[in-house]
């Protein structure tokens, strides 16, 4: 891969953890601002059910943020692009689809197909 590539990659990389952090610290808000009482049950249920939600969204945005800024150490060490199982070169094409991946297109399906025969 390339300087270009490289930089490409850093700054789409940058963008999305700006986003997703931004996604986070709003989430943060909306849970914090939410201190109604309820005197129907059902509408308290909604409201837990709602927060539930919000919590496993904020939870994702917080893994998701965890392999970004992974993904910029590899930048930064040199290994970006580099199956971390087989060694070899990842396709510019997948790094765009999914920046943050750390596997090839044929070990990413390896390790699908062996979570589906383990049944995960």
């Amino acid at each position: 891969m390339n300087h270009d590539d490289l930089e490409f990659f850093r700054s789409l990389l940058t963008k999305m953890l700006e986003e997703a952090q931004q996604k986070g610290d709003s989430t943060l808000e909306d849970m914090t601002d939410s201190n109604e009482v309820f005197a129907d049950p059902a509408d308290r249920a909604t409201a837990e059910s709602d927060r539930a939600f919000t919590l496993r969204i904020r939870d994702r945005e917080r893994r998701l943020i965890r392999k970004i800024q992974a993904a910029l150490q590899r930048i930064d060490d040199g290994t970006y692009g580099v199956c971390e199982d087989c060694g070899e070169g990842i396709g510019i094409q997948r790094l765009k689809a999914r920046p943050v991946t750390r596997l090839c297109i044929n070990c990413k399906a390896r390790q699908e197909e062996d979570e589906h025969l383990r049944g995960e």
